[in-house]
Formats: structure tokens, C-alpha cells, sequence
């Protein structure tokens, strides 16, 4: 039954919040999603996260940032670099250049095609951290021309990566100095680049990747919080893709909401002021479930949320991330740079 979509109106969501409003108690249900802790620490979407707000452009340049946007990304956590300095940019990006070389020799790094000429570039981007106290963020392009591309014409950006950490400030105090915590890595191309960059990291800085994951009670805060975001026009509709397990053949159900539906029911369900809690974020998905049941008599609690899509991103369970408003990309950097340092706690 994929695709299945009931003519949700925001009166009709908002019945089911009317009866289980925070302190009105839940209905239990079979199968319900774990609603455990996410971590044994502060670190993870937990109950009193604050709600995303829109970054201030006056002191940032979108420019700089928008080649992130409507872009798939894959993500992954890292533990602190050692003896990591922002003033060798240059030359991590020539050593990182000669490392690729050396590996596509061997045979190890060869992409689709005949590509020539390939260069590592290595930069900052300063606008992406919470604060001051973040380190700024790091890309790595690699770029190349084609054989059969003119000598004069432009490179071509084959593989990106970056690194950040956005409001990462309770790691970063407690780190030595000679220890940089950019606990968060994205990447975009090729994973054969993926693995020779982050092989080469982990054999300069001393530091480990491992792929990030998002369970799904960590998409339904997500589905929460971008859904009660502020922005001028929002034409996309909020978006959930569960998964049926226990089957022989894989099923997919997308359940898909108007996002004035959706937001009128958040701002009825969200009480308190500038924050989330767990049990906001329970009666706002069990809103939306008991809405499809009615239409479909299909319990949601009992299969598992696997892709959340509003109009300020799209997550996957895989660890799959796409920006895709710049006001907010700093506000969901924040929330995946918590997921990451909870892994590598």
C-alpha cells in the first residue's frame, strides 16, 4: 500500500489532540515505537530540547553555504582529531592530493571514468557552528577535468566532505587542547572517496568514522520540530515513510500531511514556550496515527518510521540528510551534531 495519502485536514488531525493533550494521559497501544532515553548523557534529542529558530543572515553570507542545499548526504561521527591546526589548510590539502594519487595507483580510489588531473582542495567554512566556541567547519572538494575536456575548461567537483560542529560547546570544553572535536562528517560522491579522505584522516589525526545512524524516534523529534518551523512559503508536504516489517516482500507506506494541517496541529500540541518535549512529540505522532487509522485501519505504531520530509529537510534512517532551507541548516546541524557525539560518547 504505498503512496497512501487520506485527505488530512487540520480539524481532523487536531481531534486526536484534543484527547490526549500533554497531562491527559495516552492511549496504549501494541507495537508501539521504543520511547526509551536516546544517550546517558545530556548529548541526543532529549525531553527540553530547544525548537530550531532561524539563523540571523545579517552576519552570514547563504552564498557561501547554498551549494550544501538539495544536496544527499551521508552521515557519519568522528572522534576528535589530534594535533589538527586551521592553519595548514594548504597543506593537508596537498598531502590529502598526493595520498589520493598514491591510492588510485594502486587501483584503490578509481572512480566511473577517466578522470585527470585531480586536486584536493581544503577550506573553512566559518559561517556553520553555533558559536564562537565551535571550530569552524571544514570542506574537502576533490575536483578533476575529464580526458576529453578541453585543457582550459573549468574542474569539476567529483566528491564533497565536510566536517562541523555546531553547538558542540560541552565536548569542546573538556577536550586537551591538542585535540579538535569536529564531531560531525558529510559526505557527497563516490564512497570509494568517501573512504580514501576518511582513511586518510584517521591515518593523520588519530581520529575513527563510523556511519551514522537515525533511529526512529530520534525522526519523529525531527518530524516534530521542523514541522513547527517558521518560514515565509512552504509548499512541500510533510512527509513519513514507514516501513512494514515481518513480511516476505518489502511494503513502504507514505503517509503524507499539507503542512498547514501539520503546523496547525503542532502549535495546538507544543506548549512549552521555546521548547520540545517527549510527550509533545508522542501526541503529535499519535495524532497523526490515530488519523490514518481511521481512514486505512492500519496501526502505524506498529511498523517503523523510516524517512521523515518537511520543507526544512529530509532525513533517512540509513543516516541520509537533505538541506533544504538555509535559515535552518545551522538549527539541524545542531541537532545531528548531538546525535553524533552521543555515538561517540
Amino acid at each position: 500500500m504505498a503512496g497512501g495519502r487520506p485527505a488530512a485536514s487540520a480539524m481532523e488531525l487536531m481531534e486526536g489532540a484534543t484527547r490526549t493533550l500533554p497531562g491527559s494521559g495516552r492511549p496504549s497501544s501494541a507495537g508501539r515505537l521504543s520511547r526509551g532515553p536516546l544517550s546517558g548523557r545530556m548529548y541526543g534529542l532529549s525531553p527540553g530540547s530547544r525548537l530550531l529558530q532561524p539563523r540571523s543572515q545579517e552576519n552570514a553570507d547563504p552564498q557561501k553555504t547554498a551549494f550544501l542545499l538539495r544536496k544527499q548526504w551521508t552521515l557519519y561521527s568522528v572522534t576528535p582529531l589530534y594535533k589538527f591546526s586551521a592553519a595548514r589548510l594548504k597543506d593537508y590539502a596537498r598531502l590529502l592530493g598526493v595520498f589520493i594519487a598514491a591510492e588510485k595507483q594502486k587501483g584503490l580510489a578509481v572512480g566511473a571514468g577517466a578522470e585527470l588531473g585531480l586536486r584536493a582542495a581544503v577550506s573553512s567554512l566559518p559561517e556553520l557552528r553555533g558559536s564562537e566556541r565551535d571550530p569552524a567547519a571544514l570542506l574537502i572538494q576533490l575536483s578533476s577535468r575529464s580526458s576529453v575536456s578541453p585543457k582550459n575548461s573549468e574542474e569539476k567537483v567529483i566528491w564533497s566532505g565536510w566536517f562541523c560542529c555546531v553547538a558542540g560547546d560541552d565536548l569542546t570544553e573538556n577536550l586537551p587542547e591538542e585535540f579538535t572535536c569536529l564531531p560531525l562528517f558529510l559526505a557527497n560522491g563516490a564512497e570509494s572517496y568517501t573512504a580514501i579522505v576518511g582513511s586518510w584522516f584517521q591515518k593523520t589525526f588519530d581520529c575513527c568514522f563510523r556511519r551514522l545512524a537515525i533511529s526512529p524516534l530520534n525522526l519523529t523529534w525531527m518530524a516534530a520540530m521542523w514541522t513547527g518551523c517558521k518560514m515565509d512559503k512552504n509548499t512541500s508536504a510533510m512527509e513519513l515513510l514507514f516501513s512494514v516489517p515481518h513480511l516476505p516482500q518489502p511494503l513502504d507506506i507514505s503517509y503524507a500531511i499539507h503542512p498547514e494541517d501539520a503546523k496547525a496541529l503542532w502549535d495546538t500540541v507544543q506548549k512549552t514556550p521555546g521548547e520540545i518535549t517527549q510527550e509533545e512529540v508522542d501526541v503529535f505522532m499519535d495524532c497523526l496515527y490515530s488519523h490514518f487509522y481511521r481512514h486505512f485501519k492500519i496501526h502505524l505504531s506498529a511498523t517503523k518510521l523510516v524517512k521523515v520530509s518537511t520543507g526544512v529537510a529530509s532525513a533517512h534512517c540509513d543516516g541520509i540528510i537533505k538541506f533544504l532551507q538555509s535559515q535552518y541548516l545551522t538549527g539541524v546541524l545542531m541537532l545531528l551534531t548531538e546525535l553524533a557525539i552521543s555515538q561517540i560518547q
